[in-house]
């Protein structure tokens, strides 16, 4: 076999990893990926959708029950609890998105470079991971709220760096694994570049397993936050999300008000529970498909 029949029976090979994920997601799937995509709606949609302002107060609906004009009543300032927990879908999924971008970008980016290179590099970049992998995410997001201030730059800073090594030292293994096929070889014989081959040829081929891996820490990331939201560290009030509102929700409940931090707890358990379906799905298919 020529050196470019080898790449493209490696193309060949891996071309059905590329197909969409929810061919094979199955009923269960199906429902979380509905929920994600109703959710996502929402959340575009929330000026659209949600009946009141989610920041002006209302006295007069203070800790009122669900009623015709107001589903899911008022908070312990009169806000429309429905308006809020559309508005607040927006910083608690966005926070979230934004952390696992940027962990996934930087978390490939060191263990492709540490695969290809070897050696040195590679002991550097695993030393680096190791030291990250055993500080819990939250010391992270504490030091960066401490030298930034509460707020969700610091938070989204410290989780980025607590959520890094897990994509990259999964990526790495795949990389080593990867970078040994003849595949590879055959690229490197025709003369193409290192950076050509791992931006060609080798990262479309870890992308099903890199995807897999940012959807089930998406999950984490909104606990995360949440909590740290809840701990008054992240987003701060007045703007709407559902970790500050299981915390002020709370006090609501013991006045007579349960639906805010009903409302937001279960927003947070479905929308958590529905990445992690679909991270496990994903997964699947991509380890059958190896």
């Amino acid at each position: 076999m020529t050196a470019t029949d080898a790449l493209k029976a490696r193309r060949t090979l891996r071309l059905p990893r590329t197909a969409p994920a929810l061919r094979r997601l199955g009923p269960l799937g199906v429902v979380a990926a509905a929920l994600l995509a109703a959710v996502t709606l929402t959340t575009l949609l929330a000026p659209v959708l949600a009946p009141y302002d989610p920041d002006r107060p209302d006295l007069f609906n203070a800790l009122a029950g669900a009623s015709p004009e107001h589903l899911l009543g008022g908070d312990a300032l009169g806000r429309d609890v429905l308006s809020r927990l559309m508005w607040g879908a927006r910083t608690t999924l966005s926070g979230p998105l934004l952390i696992i971008f940027l962990s996934t970008t930087i978390g490939t980016t060191l263990a492709i470079t540490a695969a290809w290179a070897g050696g040195k590099v590679d002991a550097v970049v695993s030393r680096l991971l190791d030291v990250l992998f055993a500080v819990p995410g939250i010391v992270f997001a504490l030091v960066a709220v401490a030298v930034l201030g509460p707020g969700v730059p610091g938070v989204v800073l410290g989780l980025t760096i607590a959520y890094t090594p897990y994509v990259a030292r999964v990526v790495r293994s795949a990389a080593l694994r990867e970078r040994q096929l003849p595949y590879i070889a055959a690229a490197w014989v025709q003369g193409r570049s290192a950076v050509g081959i791992c931006v060609r040829h080798l990262l479309p081929n870890l992308r099903p397993l890199i995807i897999a891996q940012s959807v089930s820490a998406l999950g984490f990331a909104v606990i995360d936050l949440a909590a740290i939201s809840f701990l008054g560290l992240g987003v701060q009030p007045p703007t709407a999300d559902w970790g500050l509102m299981v915390k002020s929700g709370l006090d609501s409940a013991t006045r007579g008000q349960p639906l805010e931090a009903l409302g937001a707890g279960l927003l947070i358990a479905l929308v958590v529970a529905a990445v992690n379906v679909l991270g496990d799905r994903i997964g699947r298919q991509e380890g059958e498909l190896r």
